[in-house]
């Protein structure tokens, strides 16, 4: 049964004080925003403007990882909570009472809720308009109670907004439980549905909720109710209970939920291909840089991987953030990315030092499509030493050139996603060697702070036409909140855990794989020569593994391995290393090319598997029962 909460966000409760430059509280003027259409449109607007800006390079998820570091000087507050700088004082990533330039999502629920109740008022919309606009609100709604779940775990429920008469029992609401949580934020996603458009392509509405969108979330929200965090955790959660002695979350597993999750993700892999949704190719005229393309299978396939990002509303991106950082704004997360031209008169826009750290380097297959400590034909014992490339290995990096044997005979991915010494970058209109060793061309330059800490580049959500010579020469476009690739892992792993390795589940991994460049799964590791593992895809912990690493790989650097590691209960492992890179302060290729220590990580269990609510929140109000350990 859906419950239903209600709640007024007054002053302080829930930091919402610039709530009333936008929408005022008062009757009258709620009346008058909602008289006309074209007035009712800003508080759509507004609505959207609570969606997280994952462009920003101080504001996006994708810091919130062991998948990249900076140098200290340039830390953001996704590397400090990893380094276990989180506190409850003064929360890092604070989506429950806003931070840097995001607004509390409890605000944009009651931006919502705003519409929601009074949209009906218009006097020139249709029914059908009205209902439309209604269901974008409530989808809206309901993924901001969802991002509040996913990083505080069990919170309120705030369906309605309550009058100013509110007693002071009906506004210090209750956290709920995960199961309701989950129930509620489903529920509103299917109501919502019902009124959506199937899918919205006009070029004036790229980006407003649809239902391909719609049902492509709700897979996901199933998909982290179903894994290990959410899904009968006793392990951690025995004692977090209520003041009523209800366990917040659940004590037993049920196998029923991953049954959902498969169901939701094959509905909406169905309702995706139906609308012309489908993993991207790159169909134009590539730059006269790359004058071996159509010879080149594997020069191809990068543009392929690299266009499924930073193509603008391209065929496989099903939900893109329509408010994206703007073209002249500083902080653009493509600028701590870009690698400097050193034939530029200006770099101001090319940070250079968003670095992905050795354990993602390590992270990609190898060609054969198999783990680099699985692949039988590959050295990993001495993946760290220095080899010249050879002639076969001129599309991965400079001929001749020494470089680590880790970088080399590897998947497409690898090198659609990372730079490295002596290897290519594709960006200001020109195919550059990089040369990284200290002094070089995008090496570190002595006492400067913008360099790349690990000695390796993050390529991926760099476009290939951005410059950074001016901030507005940089190409953006509208970072993938969801994307279809996401959808077939989401299936092959529902699938898997609802039934175990099947055709299903190969056939949903081997659409990436195949769009990646590498052999499918039992091709891979079916093969006795190569396969340290052989048959591993067989078992459903072996392909659990598989889909878990095929995961992460595919979906790197877009804002997912947080969530994913924490929902496998796996964080203990991932997030409590030393960070490694290469020796960057070196100038000569037997020094760069030594492992050292550039960082720590500092993950503490089970404390830092949720994020702290603020305290002045826990204060104003003593219901809020505080996460563990905080």
């Amino acid at each position: 049964m859906k419950k239903k909460l209600i709640i007024i966000l007054i002053a302080g409760l829930f930091s919402c004080d610039n709530y009333l430059d936008i929408v005022p509280d008062q009757t009258q003027q709620i009346d008058l925003l909602f008289e006309r259409k074209e007035v009712a449109y800003s508080a759509l607007a507004t609505c959207y403007a609570y969606l997280p800006k994952n462009d920003g390079v101080y504001t996006s998820f994708m810091t919130m990882s062991d998948e990249v570091t900076t140098p200290i000087a340039k830390e953001t507050d996704g590397v400090r909570i990893m380094k276990g700088q989180q506190s409850a004082s003064n929360p890092k990533f604070g989506l429950w009472s806003g931070w840097q330039d995001q607004g509390s999502l409890w605000e944009g629920i009651r931006h919502c809720n705003i519409l929601i109740e009074n949209i009906y008022n218009v006097v020139d919309m249709t029914e059908q308009e009205m209902d439309s606009w209604a269901a974008e609100a409530k989808f809206l709604k309901a993924y901001y109670h969802f991002l509040l779940f996913t990083y505080y775990g069990p919170i309120p429920i705030v369906d309605e907004n309550l009058p100013i008469s509110a007693s002071d029992a009906e506004v210090r609401v209750h956290r709920e439980t995960i199961d309701e949580c989950v129930n509620y934020i489903v529920e509103t996603i299917d109501d919502a549905i019902i009124n959506l458009p199937t899918r919205e392509l006009s070029s004036n509405d790229l980006g407003r909720i649809d239902q391909v969108i719609a049902k492509s979330i709700k897979s996901r929200v199933l998909v982290y109710a179903a894994s290990p965090l959410f899904n009968g955790n006793s392990e951690m959660y025995s004692g977090f209970v209520n003041e009523d002695g209800v366990h917040y979350f659940n004590q037993s597993y049920d196998q029923t939920k991953w049954d959902r999750a498969r169901e939701a993700s094959l509905d909406a892999i169905n309702t995706a291909l139906e609308n012309g949704v489908g993993l991207h190719e790159f169909t134009s005229t590539p730059p006269n840089f790359e004058d071996e393309y159509e010879e080149s299978e594997f020069i191809r396939t990068l543009y392929d991987l690299k266009y499924s990002i930073v193509d603008k509303w391209n065929s496989e991106l099903i939900w893109g953030n329509s408010n994206p950082v703007r073209d002249n704004d500083w902080w653009q997360m493509q600028a701590a990315c870009m690698m400097k031209n050193p034939n530029a008169s200006s770099v101001e826009a090319a940070w250079q030092w968003i670095a992905p750290t050795l354990r993602v380097a390590e992270l990609f297959y190898t060609e054969n499509g198999l783990p680099i400590d699985q692949d039988l034909s590959y050295d990993y014992q001495n993946r760290f030493n220095t080899t010249n490339v050879n002639a076969s290995q001129n599309y991965q990096a400079q001929y001749g050139a020494p470089t680590a044997i880790l970088n080399l005979n590897r998947e497409p991915r690898f090198y659609s996603s990372l730079g490295f010494d002596r290897g290519y970058n594709r960006t200001w209109g020109n195919l550059w060697q990089l040369r990284m060793k200290k002094g070089e061309s995008h090496g570190r330059i002595a006492n400067s702070d913008d360099y790349l800490i690990t000695g390796y580049a993050l390529k991926k959500l760099v476009h290939p036409d951005s410059e950074g010579d001016g901030y507005s020469k940089i190409v953006t476009y509208s970072w993938p909140m969801i994307r279809l690739a996401e959808l077939y892992l989401n299936y092959a792993e529902s699938v898997n855990e609802s039934q175990g390795p099947n055709e299903d589940a190969f056939s949903a991994i081997n659409m990436i794989r195949d769009r990646a460049g590498v052999p499918n799964v039992e091709d891979a590791w079916g093969d006795a020569v190569i396969s340290g593992t052989l048959n591993k895809h067989t078992t459903q912990e072996g392909l659990r593994e598989i889909i878990r690493q095929e995961r992460l790989i595919e979906l790197s650097f877009e804002g997912n391995r947080y969530n994913d590691i924490r929902r496998w209960k796996q964080a203990e492992e991932y997030f409590n290393s030393p960070v490694f890179g290469w020796s960057v302060d070196e100038t000569s290729v037997s020094g760069y090319y030594n492992i050292t220590q550039v960082g720590i990580r500092s993950f503490n269990s089970p404390r830092d598997y949720f994020h702290p609510i603020s305290i002045n929140e826990i204060t104003i109000n003593p219901n809020l029962i505080q996460n563990l350990g905080w």
